[in-house]
């Protein structure tokens, strides 16, 4: 008979229906890969860090996976590896994924007074990603100040509900794609520059107060998501010509299922709302970007459009003619659509809201980040206490965009501390 470690050893699962494009979809610069970041107030000693990762780990299994290439789909199989962390000397959000090889979808490693977690996205989206973060997080500093053990309030779910596709819980047939067939794909004003010769992810941090930013968000009566969306679109129309102008900048921003479905999955369960605006539209007010803005929010984030887009997600994988077709001709349509999708977008923005943690760790925390690579850029907000911190990531030497959106923010008496691995702090705010 085989040992229980054998068993757990032969452990497969599905990709959910979000992951299932991921594979398909790394290529060059965008690898598909996120980093989150906590910056402590001191710095990290590895070894502690090392004893957390194995103390935490085992709540979730599911990420101790390879994946692997079956005759339909990708799968992922739970292997008997163990995480080793280690001194950060690599460029952020590198691949992890290399066809045929068997290693782990995730490293955790530290430099100074940050703890980095690099994740493949067929694992998790971000909010599945913290719950396991901000559980390591927590563990490390118990052990590097003695504490008593405390509880993540929002993850008190059992390990089953974390391994959960919850893209296969919910779903509801649909006749066809119907909902698929309705939306949309215009072609959006696209980013320009020069690209790194070896694609690698060049990344601008900005941390700003919380507090101000709500501040401006309740002065214009909307959310800061919505008030970041619409600065940075217009920090797009400062930068178009006339010309360009003639197509919407477009922003995809992720939404969390989780808002709308009872699920505790740590695995991705999140949809995405397509962001439009002309610049023919634009007064020269931010008020005149904001209301549209909001108006698509508010249509876009109805319960039922919600349902009725996750379910045409779902209708995808659950066609009899895609689910028979070998995983070869899967992975050239699915580079072709996606691509295609691609000129219908100008930037994504993932707001992935106030991160909390229990009051006694608060001390012992400076800020949170987060980055996730793509073809041109993906800007990740994050906020805890007073610093919200605007994560952006791309291929491009230059930030020109991110450069108007912070003097956008200045010039509304918004204090902006910029970070790179580009430039100068002082060349960066001139």
């Amino acid at each position: 008979m085989a040992s229980q470690k054998e068993k757990n050893w032969l452990r497969w699962y599905e990709l959910d229906n979000a992951a299932k494009i991921v594979p398909s979809t790394a290529h060059g610069s965008n690898t598909r890969v996120f980093r989150i970041s906590c910056e402590l107030k001191e710095k990290v000693d590895g070894q502690l860090l090392q004893q957390a990762l194995d103390e935490v780990i085992t709540e979730f299994p599911f990420f101790n996976c390879v994946l692997k290439k079956g005759l339909f789909w990708y799968y992922l199989e739970e292997i008997n590896i163990k995480p080793i962390v280690y001194e950060d000397n690599k460029p952020a959000c590198i691949s992890i994924y290399f066809p045929g090889r068997k290693n782990l979808l995730y490293r955790v490693n530290y430099f100074g007074k940050r703890i980095n977690l690099e994740m493949f996205h067929v694992l998790a989206d971000g909010t599945g990603a913290f719950m396991f973060f901000k559980n390591l997080i927590a563990e490390y500093l118990v052990l590097a100040h003695d504490l008593e053990r405390v509880e993540i309030k929002e993850d008190i779910s059992s390990v089953e509900e974390k391994n959960d596709d919850a893209f296969k819980q919910f779903y509801e047939r649909q006749k066809g794609l119907k909902q698929l067939k309705q939306m949309s794909s215009v072609k959006a004003y696209q980013l320009k520059g020069e690209k790194d010769e070896n694609l690698l992810p060049h990344m601008v941090e900005g941390t700003v107060s919380s507090k101000k930013m709500v501040e401006i968000a309740h002065k214009y009566n909307t959310t800061v998501g919505i008030l970041c969306v619409a600065i940075y679109i217009g920090a797009c129309i400062d930068k178009m010509s006339v010309k360009e102008k003639t197509r919407p900048v477009v922003v995809s921003v992720p939404v969390n299922l989780r808002q709308f479905f009872p699920s505790d999955t740590a695995r991705n369960f999140f949809g995405v709302i397509n962001v439009k605006y002309y610049a023919k539209d634009y007064d020269g007010t931010l008020d005149s970007i904001i209301n549209k803005v909001k108006a698509s929010f508010e249509e876009q984030l109805r319960p039922e459009n919600v349902a009725n887009t996750m379910n045409s997600y779902g209708a995808l994988e659950h066609n009899i003619a895609i689910k028979v077709m070998p995983l070869f001709l899967k992975d050239i349509g699915i580079h072709f659509f996606d691509s295609m999708a691609k000129s219908g977008v100008t930037t994504s923005i993932s707001n992935l809201g106030q991160i909390k943690m229990p009051q006694e760790l608060c001390q012992y925390i400076d800020k949170f980040s987060a980055f996730m690579t793509a073809p041109s850029q993906q800007i990740c907000i994050s906020s805890f206490g007073d610093k919200m911190v605007f994560g952006e990531v791309s291929p491009y030497k230059t930030h020109q965009i991110m450069l108007n959106f912070f003097r956008r923010l200045t010039s509304m008496d918004v204090e902006v501390e910029v970070s790179t691995n580009d430039y100068d702090e002082e060349e960066v705010t001139k």
